[in-house]
């Protein structure tokens, strides 16, 4: 009788516990307090299947759909025309049958802030790139295999004449040639 009781008590704990979970999953993004009103219509129509960043959700991709990458630079490329017919008339005067009409439900001024925010996801990501690129040269240059193996200097340069006070260091690699394979 105890073992029972237990049994069900651990069974509807584990009901609540998925059922939470699901939940938390499932739960829509909210846009952050104060945004502006593109942000906010970006959250409500969009994010759903194009990601909060732009680069598609994992919602999209359980129903096998594959919405565009907002943040690609051939979006970028794309005239705001084109962007504001997409969102307003969807996908499927154009070939792209998984992009829904949203004319009915947002007023042109709406569209064209929805385009103008878009515009944003892309720079954002030109924006990252250009910043990891930045740090990668910066660990590249202040790693200790790149100090060790920055630049040889000729047998008559002095240390001094091989660094610049307060210049950065740069890594210049050299590697000794293959030695030739020998065919018997």
């Amino acid at each position: 009788m105890r073992r029972g009781v237990l049994m069900v008590l651990a069974a509807v704990a584990a009901i609540g516990v998925f059922a939470g979970g699901l939940g938390w999953l499932l739960t829509d993004a909210r846009p952050p307090a104060g945004a502006p009103r593109a942000q906010r219509l970006y959250y409500a129509y969009c994010a759903e299947c194009h990601g909060v960043h732009g680069r598609g959700s994992w919602r999209a991709s359980l129903f096998l759909l594959r919405p565009s990458d907002l943040t690609d630079p051939r979006v970028a490329a794309q005239s705001d025309r084109y962007l504001f017919d997409i969102i307003k008339h969807g996908g499927a005067t154009i070939g792209r049958p998984g992009m829904p009409a949203f004319g009915a439900q947002l007023s042109d001024e709406d569209i064209q802030l929805l385009v103008g925010y878009m515009r944003t996801l892309a720079s954002r990501r030109a924006a990252r790139a250009a910043h990891r690129s930045r740090s990668i040269q910066t660990r590249l240059i202040s790693s200790p295999v790149a100090r060790t193996a920055s630049r040889t200097r000729s047998p008559g340069e002095t240390r001094a004449a091989s660094s610049v006070a307060g210049a950065p260091r740069t890594a210049i690699i050299s590697m000794a040639p293959m030695p030739s394979a020998v065919t018997a």
